[in-house]
């Protein structure tokens, strides 16, 4: 048990000094704008980018696993949207922001530090291929339901554009397209270069981490909503054990692979749909509530998660 302390501790704490910093010096929200600029724009793109250019390329085209690892998220998507809409009340565009809060992960601040932590750098590939097809598949999947349910206005070759430029323009994945391309190419980076972009890299972490924190923090929470239930149950236990099926069932992958795509299917609402919910104007509160509740919680359920990984309670392979 002490290791897997020894995984968590470091990366759960930069969550809780960015929350007790927050708090003691009462900044607020907007004073991080700058910070996620760099993370969005800079640290993890240099970290993606590094980590893949140094893949063989043969390892980056592993489709059937991509098809796993989005097939859990989107069955856990339906599972919860189908669920909404059966309630009292339930509609597509507060139905959709529901799924979104129990299938979308926070794959792109803690997947990488985590995954890279507590695997390797083994890890680098699968986390890269999961935030990548993921995001194209959530860019789409949100605006596409928000037209259907009214909340969208936009003509279609407008939504549709708007759609295309999220997906092509996004820094991860254009980071990712970078890495692919410089692995293909075999191209290695001029040395100065190389240190630049590994001075960027172990600084995405640590200040994804704080900047987390520093949001949970500023971030309150009058009351927990019915639907936090079926939310956690789905996005912290369902979701992982799903995607832990599914890549056992359809492919023979590396431990590796698959207990980084289950580590991400473990990780807590994204912070991203709370942004959707606010762009959209649905369910906002309650959808930064989901945030707060699921990444307390995932204390508990990754680092559970991580001992039976670590002590072989999970075989890297269900059906050998």
């Amino acid at each position: 048990m002490t290791d897997v302390f020894g995984l968590v501790l470091p990366f759960f704490g930069l969550i809780f000094i960015g929350f007790a910093v927050a708090r003691i010096a009462r900044q607020p929200l907007e004073a991080l704008g700058w910070m996620n600029t760099f993370i969005i724009y800079v640290a993890l793109p240099a970290l993606f980018f590094q980590l893949l250019a140094k893949t063989p390329f043969e390892e980056l085209t592993e489709w059937t696993f991509i098809l796993g690892s989005v097939a859990a998220t989107y069955i856990v998507f339906s599972l919860m949207f189908a669920l909404s809409m059966l309630m009292p009340g339930g509609n597509i565009a507060e139905s959709t922001i529901k799924g979104l809060s129990a299938a979308y992960g926070n794959i792109g601040y803690m997947g990488p530090g985590l995954a890279l932590l507590a695997f390797g750098e083994r890890a680098a590939v699968p986390v890269a291929l999961i935030f990548c097809f993921e995001n194209i598949v959530h860019f789409t999947v949100a605006p596409m339901m928000m037209a259907l349910a009214g909340d969208d206005n936009r003509p279609l070759p407008q939504l549709v554009l708007g759609v295309v430029q999220r997906i092509v323009l996004h820094p991860f994945i254009i980071a990712t397209a970078a890495g692919v391309c410089a692995a293909y190419f075999q191209f290695q980076p001029w040395l100065p270069v190389e240190r630049l972009l590994s001075y960027l890299s172990s600084a995405a972490a640590p200040c994804a981490l704080f900047a987390m924190g520093v949001t949970l923090a500023l971030r309150s929470l009058k009351r927990i909503p019915s639907e936090m239930a079926p939310i956690a149950i789905l996005k912290l236990i369902v979701h992982p054990l799903l995607c832990y099926v599914l890549l056992s069932w359809i492919g023979n992958f590396s431990p590796e692979w698959v207990f980084s795509a289950v580590l991400l299917a473990s990780l807590p609402t994204a912070t991203n749909v709370f942004v959707i919910a606010q762009q959209y104007n649905v369910w906002v509160q309650r959808a930064s509530a989901s945030i707060l509740i699921t990444t307390c919680l995932s204390v508990a359920t990754v680092t559970g998660l991580l001992f039976m990984i670590r002590h072989g309670v999970l075989p890297p392979d269900l059906f050998p």
